[in-house]
């Protein structure tokens, strides 16, 4: 007799256990319901997306709305960005493809998090993902593109305050190099925004790592 299948993954109360974890700070807890996650799914692309972004804006909705500190949510930002690390052993398990992808947030924009796990998508797509992190200047950018010669610039904001910046930067980075593509999204334009970026030559918006990676397979890779 065969043994019994085990039961289907609970996603859903795993997944509210993980958020509880990070509004009590249990690491530990939220360790286990990410291994947990990243055991029962296939594409590392959805537990980044509905784990720990859809937990990370419910933590940021709860700050806007008073319910919780801010030390609450930097605390949740870092206990997510360093389960991340765990994906690695399937993030550069995939054949290198020969592209490379620089990655960065924009001057002033200090939430890094959501920048790192565009890059991890490019390396697990076969990409060589180079992330500068956050704050960093745009003569930085320019320095690295200089060097590196990516296939494209994606540029990461959270806060909508950053746009102007984000704007500004894209104008600089265009002027330098008038032919390298770059991709722009973030948690800023989950309020709108994209229109602004649209009539920029050689920019495009993505509001999800389902667009950035749908952009990835496709072989023109064009914005």
């Amino acid at each position: 007799m065969n043994p019994p299948s085990p039961p289907p993954f609970a996603f859903e109360e795993a997944y509210r256990r993980y958020l509880d974890g990070l509004l009590t700070n249990n690491r530990q807890q939220c360790r286990v319901c990410f291994e947990q996650w990243l055991e029962a799914t296939a594409e590392l692309r959805t537990l980044y997306e509905e784990l720990v972004r859809r937990s990370l804006y419910e933590v940021g909705d709860l700050w806007e709305r008073g319910r919780i500190s801010v030390a609450t949510e930097h605390l949740a930002t870092a206990i997510s960005e360093s389960l991340l690390n765990l994906t690695y052993p399937r993030l550069f398990a995939r054949p290198r493809l020969g592209k490379s992808a620089v990655v960065t947030c924009v001057a002033n924009e200090y939430h890094q998090i959501g920048g790192k796990m565009v890059a991890d998508l490019f390396e697990l797509n076969g990409w060589r993902g180079y992330f500068l992190g956050a704050n960093t200047p745009v003569r930085d950018v320019q320095s690295l593109i200089a060097e590196k010669q990516p296939d494209v610039v994606a540029l990461s904001v959270a806060s909508a305050f950053s746009l102007d910046t984000l704007i500004s930067a894209v104008g600089e980075i265009r002027s330098a190099f008038p032919k390298v593509p770059i991709l722009v999204g973030g948690q800023a334009f989950r309020w709108g925004g994209c229109e602004r970026v649209a009539r920029l030559p050689g920019v495009r918006c993505l509001l999800s790592l389902s667009e950035l990676e749908g952009w990835i397979k496709d072989g023109d890779n064009h914005v």
